[in-house]
């Protein structure tokens, strides 16, 4: 039995290129490829070309993809948490203010970097913009 590997278009004929892998790599702001080289030069800046493999990243499209996932994630733990504390407690509206800004702010700014970098991950395994050899726009149409 062949195990199964997401990532890569099995029906192009293109190498499947391991999903899970390529985006904990990413989460871990490593190069989805080999998994040594940096991803990032800036906070959310990434660097052209991998240092030690040579994998192009410039060209990925995380576009506003990152902060919507952050948003969602960070919203279903804080709010959770939020309802958690509120149920158990009698903390004052500024005790909750002083608690739960902060929190969000911090688990925003600490989530942006890895998922970025979890979605250029998936772009990677996926062959998306880019990464697959072509530019966006010139996907290959086998028997047309």
């Amino acid at each position: 039995m062949e195990q199964q590997v997401f990532g890569g278009e099995h029906h192009s004929g293109r190498v499947a290129r391991p999903l899970w892998t390529a985006m904990k790599r990413g989460f871990l702001g490593r190069c989805p490829n080999c998994g040594e080289g940096k991803l990032f030069r800036g906070f959310t800046k990434t660097v052209e070309t991998c240092s030690v493999c040579g994998e192009e990243i410039h060209h990925h499209r995380a576009d506003d993809l990152p902060a919507y996932l952050v948003i969602v994630i960070v919203g279903h733990i804080v709010l959770g948490a939020f309802m958690g504390v509120e149920a158990t407690s009698t903390l004052s509206t500024w005790q909750h203010i002083a608690i739960w800004v902060p929190l969000t702010i911090l688990l925003s700014i600490a989530l942006l970097q890895p998922v970025k970098g979890a979605v250029i991950g998936l772009q990677w395994a996926f062959y998306m913009h880019g990464f697959g050899g072509q530019k966006d726009g010139t996907e290959s149409h086998h028997g047309a």
